[in-house]
């Protein structure tokens, strides 16, 4: 039976508060809400107002369901999702239950964003490891190739390999299923920091099988920010969690009986939620956004954005700038590298137009999503235009 070929997906503005004359084209940067997930938060919000409302089941129902939608998300089960603050909370807990030999090393990439770094270099600090960084491959013509660096990286002293799907700088794509069977056949763990990817760009968790994953929901999830997601490979899921709270141990749903001390933990990766998961105010907002992810799917939104972003790269090509070929990059992502330098004050000139997009290393970032329009693409390149 033949999988079903993904369905591009109709412009979706009118879910989002974005005006017309805003060319809004940076949700690698952070998403904007949908109208839905800030209804569901002004809701939540209000219902602070009147906290003789909330009951102790409340504390569970909204966090599970979230948990489940999440898991449904990304092809999991919910025993497999932790609720996590931010990516660095995330990955500090695979740091703190991962074991590195001495002498060992932990594989990152150059540049790569510090939120999957800083926990590591403690890490090799305190167990005698090295920290092995893989150098920017060298440029060809079709774009930087990650792929081959990290696989020649690899060797039987790796104990970690630490990585994004896509590069934060310029959304260069990095072969995870490739890179996933030669970490297994060392016998190292691999790490993820999915955060400028996940939902946007399809992951198949069965093939690429990682020991822990971690992505915050204010990017191409959609949702709020100081909300994120883990997910904790089963032979990890009986760990030390960073934080010790009533909410992740066994029992805790009866609140009259807290004071009864309990060793045990709630089950699955439950045990390495953040303090305070119920998050009454921004659960829902997440949910929401989960949901419309959910509807509109994985497969279908990479596949829409992969149009975008190959119709901006090639009107980018044309006015002499330099992007990485559609095989070389995440579909969601572009970076575009200008031939004489990043013109002086380009991001400012480009506000000054409504258009927005970031600067990250020597790559303007341009990181469309359903919202965006032909018109806010013609924004662009007449805004560009005027600068170049």
């Amino acid at each position: 039976m033949h999988a079903k070929s993904p369905s591009l997906i109709p412009n979706q503005r009118s879910l989002f508060d974005i005006p017309d004359h805003i060319a809004y084209l940076n949700c690698a940067y952070m998403s904007p809400l949908l109208k839905s997930a800030a209804a569901a938060g002004g809701e939540a919000i209000a219902s602070k107002m009147q906290p003789w409302g909330t009951t102790s089941e409340d504390f569970f129902t909204q966090s599970e369901a979230t948990r489940s939608l999440f898991a449904k998300v990304i092809g999991a089960d919910a025993d497999a999702i932790s609720f996590v603050p931010a990516a660095s909370y995330g990955i500090a807990i695979a740091a703190n239950n991962i074991p590195i030999g001495e002498g060992q090393e932990i594989l990152v990439l150059a540049e790569q964003f510090p939120s999957n770094v800083y926990a590591w270099q403690r890490a090799a600090d305190e167990q005698g490891a090295h920290i092995r960084t893989v150098a920017s491959p060298a440029e060809t013509p079709n774009g930087p190739d990650w792929t081959p660096a990290i696989m020649d990286a690899i060797t039987e002293r790796t104990d970690i390999v630490a990585l994004p799907h896509c590069h934060w700088t310029d959304g260069a794509h990095i072969n995870l299923t490739t890179v996933s069977k030669k970490t297994r056949k060392v016998g190292a763990a691999l790490v993820l920091d999915v955060s400028q990817s996940l939902g946007a760009m399809p992951l198949d968790l069965n093939q690429i099988k990682p020991d822990f994953m971690v992505a915050p929901t204010y990017k191409w999830l959609l949702g709020p920010y100081a909300m994120g997601f883990l997910y904790v490979a089963p032979k990890w899921r009986d760990g030390r969690p960073l934080e010790e709270n009533w909410l992740n141990r066994k029992g805790s749903e009866d609140f009259a009986g807290l004071v009864d001390y309990e060793d045990s933990y709630q089950p699955g990766a439950r045990r390495y939620d953040m303090g305070e998961r119920a998050n009454f105010q921004l659960m829902p907002v997440t949910k929401a956004a989960l949901q419309q992810i959910a509807d509109w799917g994985v497969d279908n939104i990479a596949a829409t954005l992969q149009t975008k972003t190959d119709a901006i790269a090639a009107r980018a090509t044309r006015l002499g700038l330099t992007v990485s070929a559609s095989e070389l990059r995440a579909p969601h992502f572009l970076g575009v590298r200008f031939p004489g330098g990043v013109p002086d004050g380009l991001l400012e000139q480009l506000a000054k137009q409504h258009v927005y997009v970031s600067l990250r290393g020597t790559s303007m970032r341009v990181t469309p999503h359903l919202y965006n329009s032909a018109e806010d693409v013609d924004r662009l390149f007449a805004a560009l235009q005027a600068v170049l």
